[in-house]
């Protein structure tokens, strides 16, 4: 990979958003489709780089919150969503040895979101109906199975340097987003880095046919279980229930793999005498780490190329979308305004930096950890602490709604909004 530590990008000599220098988006996962999709909603014409031959067929995310939903109504999407899609008001904070803690519904915002639910939908669905919809727009060229292997920043854009099923080739953009994951190849040509941690254990995701809520009747559609010795969270969604545990260190791979382990592990959830069909595994390394930085010159990073966080609260791929609506509404008022036009583009691109950054330490980061630490607790004085916090706020409607508009990213979207403009977004931090 080049470097890009000579910096020689001007906004003032920017190329305009063009054909022959189209926003190029690497990365086609969810934030990356959706990335492509909102800026073609803006008018502007893009590539879409992804190594993949064919859309990502990824199980992990599963999670749509209120937020979310809103922008993704924007594009036009969320119909198809919820045509597929699994409805859900309600979710449960439960211990593993005394059951239901606090029921939290989401039902509380219904006067503030046309959306007071989670909606439980793979997120291979969302990258699915986006990649149909992206290959009949004239605005958008899909490279599937192409390679990054380059980026250079250039004095009026970006140069990108390829191999896939054209062979060697290259590219100039005006804008680069990097979506491409916590590995990211975009990331990495900018020499910017990814501050945090790993957890040391692993996380395992396995899915069944087994309807769990038969055999426990008073479980919720989505669950969270604390536990010191093995926390679960547990969920529905349209094809499966699945559950997450935590993997000790000390097993390797295929023994956390192995069938007769997981058929062990289902029926400590329930008992079921006829056995657990497994429809899908995963087991992976979970991390807390943020980018030292979402923007260099005019690459901007997006979803877990910028921060990657625990699983449990259903926000990683969430905020990812939100950077890229962000980065899709501040780059079409680049690209309308052409050169030469009224926009501040540096300020434009600083706003994203310093937004998309805050929203993943303060909101992000800080819930899952919370999250996350509240499940494994080990000190049964403050696991007991935990469980009369969370009744006490799910039985104060006020508390309730409070804790409720943070979950689901009403509240940081309230606060810094989506593509705020900066002079609009500098008004509202000076109140």
């Amino acid at each position: 990979m080049s470097s890009l530590s000579a910096m020689i990008w001007d906004p003032a000599t920017a190329a305009p958003v063009s054909f022959e220098r189209p926003v190029v988006v690497v990365g086609g996962g969810p934030v990356g489709m959706t990335a492509a999709a909102a800026l073609a909603v803006e008018g502007l014409p893009v590539v879409l780089v992804e190594l993949s031959p064919e859309p990502r067929p990824d199980w992990r995310a599963s999670t749509f919150h209120a937020a979310t939903l809103e922008l993704l109504q924007t594009i036009d999407i969320t119909d198809r969503m919820h045509a597929e899609g699994l409805v859900v008001p309600k979710y449960q904070f439960r211990d593993r040895q005394d059951g239901l803690v606090a029921e939290f519904d989401f039902r509380l915002l219904a006067d503030e979101t046309p959306f007071p639910y989670r909606l439980q939908l793979n997120q291979q669905h969302l990258v699915r109906m986006l990649a149909e919809r992206l290959r009949g727009d004239e605005r958008v060229r899909l490279r599937f199975g192409t390679r990054l292997t380059g980026l250079d920043i250039t004095a009026d854009g970006a140069r990108l340097h390829l191999f896939g099923p054209e062979g060697e080739t290259e590219l100039l953009a005006s804008y680069v987003i990097g979506a491409d994951g916590p590995r990211s190849a975009v990331r990495g040509a900018m020499g910017v880095d990814f501050e945090g941690f790993t957890y040391p254990e692993r996380f395992a995701i396995t899915s069944t046919s087994v309807d769990l809520q038969e055999l426990l009747p008073d479980l919720g559609h989505v669950n969270y279980v604390a536990d010191p010795q093995e926390w679960l969270f547990i969920l529905r969604t349209p094809e499966s229930w699945r559950v997450v545990w935590p993997v000790p260190e000390r097993l390797s791979t295929e023994e956390a793999s192995d069938p007769a382990r997981l058929e062990s592990q289902l029926q400590r959830v329930a008992p079921y005498d006829a056995g657990y069909p497994v429809i899908d595994h995963q087991l992976y390394n979970v991390h807390q780490r943020v980018a030292s930085a979402f923007r260099i010159g005019p690459v901007l990073l997006a979803g877990d190329a910028a921060h990657i966080n625990s699983p449990l609260g259903g926000v990683g791929l969430n905020s990812g979308i939100h950077d890229a609506m962000d980065a899709a509404r501040r780059l079409g008022r680049i690209g309308r305004a052409g050169s030469g036009g009224s926009v501040d583009i540096d300020a434009e691109l600083s706003a994203y930096d310093h937004v998309r950054r805050t929203v993943a330490v303060e909101y992000v980061q800080a819930d899952t950890q919370r999250n996350t630490d509240r499940l494994r607790e080990t000190d049964d004085t403050v696991r007991r602490q935990n469980q009369d916090d969370m009744r006490a706020i799910a039985a104060d409607p006020q508390r309730a709604r409070a804790y409720i508009r943070r979950v689901s990213l009403l509240e940081s979207v309230q606060r810094f909004g989506i593509g705020t403009p900066p002079a609009e977004l500098e008004l509202e931090e000076a109140r």
